[in-house]
């Protein structure tokens, strides 16, 4: 018999909680195999009354009562001070107790990345976790991370992005070779930063088995120039609220366009089908991996309607029967060899290569 794929859900997390976490539960019910379950974490009484008004969804879900929430507006160094015993703690403990596969919350982002972090523990020695996100492109997707969790980024820590989001760029999107690119001020290899440059120079040199195409530009990500493009944190944010902005500006103007008259209003009903697709294409990823820690655990926005919600529940599913966290681990044991700084060529070579220069 095929062993139960458990999901842990903080159902207390974000602006909604129950209200959004229990319609979600149901739409993944829907397209999800009878053998995933949940858990539920948080209030037991508001939980139980939400899934008594659903009962093809009351028994495929355990409910564990959790006394407390963790607010939106705390610190993460709070949250881990108070954290035990929260939904959004109980949640992600399930994960480290072999209970579930993976973790969702749509809570307080900092605080869930440090408890993650404490409860899980990060895999082959990697530093911190970086969020990563989905972007729609002319292409089909690109992934993009860090998308903030780590501001200041050195060599080493992009090159251990590139591995991870080539990683799940595979398990996510099924392309069985993703393309990957560092994000820098124009795609000459003298040009950026230091750090952005070594990465070049340790992803070019090969010794990591990924297929790398140098540095990409910031309109090369809705281009789909590349499968993964990997950037700070600092960097990945501030693009990604950017395009954030500007794809609402987008819905907002094309709105008052199609609302600023009767002619374009009933243009707009015979073509709103078309406009829907338009909308979606459009919208953010509802979800953000945790990518680096010894566990699945996904950071779902806190103002989530039920149907995003229930994509990350999806893409939690997705990702618990990938192999990608196998994939990291191997490529990761590469990491010390190829950030190596190579061998400094003999005095004599460097003196016949700048005589072989001069006559040419």
């Amino acid at each position: 018999m095929t062993q139960p794929l458990v999901i842990s859900i903080d159902a207390m997390g974000g602006d909604h909680g129950p209200p959004v976490v229990i319609p979600a539960v149901v739409r993944a019910i829907t397209t999800l195999p009878e053998t995933v379950r949940f858990l539920l974490h948080g209030d037991e009484k508001v939980i139980a009354a939400g899934l008594a008004k659903q009962p093809q969804a009351a028994r495929r879900v355990e409910i564990r009562h959790a006394e407390r929430v963790i607010g939106m507006d705390e610190k993460p160094a709070q949250a881990l001070r108070r954290g035990k015993g929260t939904s959004m703690w109980n949640a992600v403990e399930a994960v480290r107790n072999g209970q579930a596969v993976a973790a969702v919350s749509a809570g307080n982002t900092g605080a869930l990345m440090a408890i993650s972090k404490l409860i899980l523990r990060m895999s082959a020695d990697l530093e911190r976790p970086a969020l990563v996100t989905s972007i729609p492109t002319a292409r089909s997707v690109t992934t993009f991370l860090d998308v903030g969790a780590n501001i200041d980024c050195d060599a080493e820590r992009l090159v251990e992005f590139a591995i991870m989001g080539e990683a799940y760029h595979r398990a996510a999107h099924g392309v069985p070779r993703p393309t990957v690119g560092l994000l820098n001020v124009g795609s000459e290899e003298m040009k950026g930063h230091e750090e952005v440059r070594e990465a070049n120079r340790v992803l070019r040199e090969g010794k990591i088995d990924l297929d790398y195409r140098g540095f990409v530009e910031g309109d090369d990500i809705t281009r789909g120039a590349v499968d993964v493009i990997v950037t700070d944190g600092f960097t990945g944010n501030v693009a990604l609220k950017a395009m954030e902005g500007a794809a609402r500006f987008m819905n907002a103007e094309l709105r008052n366009a199609l609302t600023s008259g009767l002619i374009a209003t009933v243009g707009a009903v015979l073509a709103r089908s078309a406009l829907m697709r338009f909308r979606e294409r459009l919208s953010p990823t509802p979800a953000a991996p945790l990518l680096g820690l010894n566990g699945i655990v996904l950071k779902c926005h806190g103002g989530a309607s039920d149907r995003d919600f229930a994509q990350a529940i999806q893409l939690a599913a997705d990702l618990s029967r990938s192999d990608f966290s196998a994939e990291v681990e191997r490529n990761m044991r590469r990491l010390p060899d190829a950030l190596a700084e190579p061998a400094a060529a003999p005095a004599a070579e460097v003196a016949q290569g700048a005589a072989q220069g001069v006559r040419e």
